[in-house]
C-alpha cells in the first residue's frame, strides 16, 4: 500500500511516497510487516519504536533487530541508552529523539528511515528465501541423477543400516535375538 508523508508544516513541504505493506492498529501505531524476519511497530503517541520477531524466535531476528535500531541510532532517530528488550519475549524497543524544531516529526522521519532500512535489507531476506524454496523445490521434484524409477534399485538380502534381529534400546547393549 503507498502512503504519503508531508514533511514540515506550512504551504511548501515536501512529500514522500512509500510502498510499505503497512497497518494502523486501533489505538494509532503503525505496524510494518515488510522485513523477512521482523515485524516492526512505529508508536508515534508513545515516541517509540519496537520490532518483534515473525512467528519463531531465532538469531536471524535477533539479528535483524541489532542491524535496525543500529541503523536507526546512526541516523540520529532514537535514544542510543534507550534500547532495550521489550516486553513482549524476543521483542526489542527504543524511545524516538525528541524533535530539534518544530516543524519536524520525528515519527514521520522513523517511517521514511524504517522503509529505507527495509530497502537495503530486502535482497537479504528475498535471497534466504529463494534458497529455502530451490532447497525444497530439489526435494520434492529431484533431477535424473539424484532419484531412480520404482524397480530401479538392485535386490539384495540385506539392505540399509537397521538389522533386522538386533535389538536396540537405550538401557542395554545391542545384542542379537536368534529365532
Amino acid at each position: 500500500m503507498a502512503i504519503t508523508i508531508k514533511i514540515g508544516k506550512g504551504a511548501n513541504v515536501p512529500s514522500v511516497t512509500l510502498e510499505l505493506d503497512i497497518r494502523k492498529s486501533m489505538n494509532g501505531d503503525l505496524m510494518i510487516f515488510d522485513h523477512g524476519d521482523i515485524d516492526i511497530v512505529l508508536s508515534a503517541k508513545q515516541n517509540k519504536v519496537t520490532a518483534f520477531p515473525k512467528e519463531t524466535i531465532t538469531s536471524l531476528a535477533y539479528g535483524a533487530q541489532n542491524r535496525f535500531f543500529s541503523y536507526l541510532q546512526k541516523k540520529g532517530l532514537v535514544i542510543p541508552e534507550s534500547i532495550q528488550g521489550g516486553a513482549f519475549y524476543g521483542s526489542m524497543e527504543a524511545m524516538m529523539e525528541a524533535p530539534y524544531s518544530d516543524k519536524l516529526n520525528t515519527a514521520k522521519m522513523t517511517l521514511i528511515n524504517i522503509s529505507n532500512f527495509i530497502g537495503e535489507e530486502r535482497p537479504y531476506f528475498e535471497s534466504t528465501e529463494a534458497i529455502i524454496s530451490m532447497t525444497d523445490d530439489e526435494l520434492v521434484h529431484p533431477d535424473k541423477e539424484d532419484s531412480t524409477e520404482l524397480g530401479e534399485v538392485p535386490q539384495a538380502v540385506q539392505k540399509g543400516s537397521i538389522r533386522s534381529g538386533w535389538v536396540r534400546d537405550p538401557y542395554s547393549l545391542y545384542y542379537l535375538y536368534t529365532i
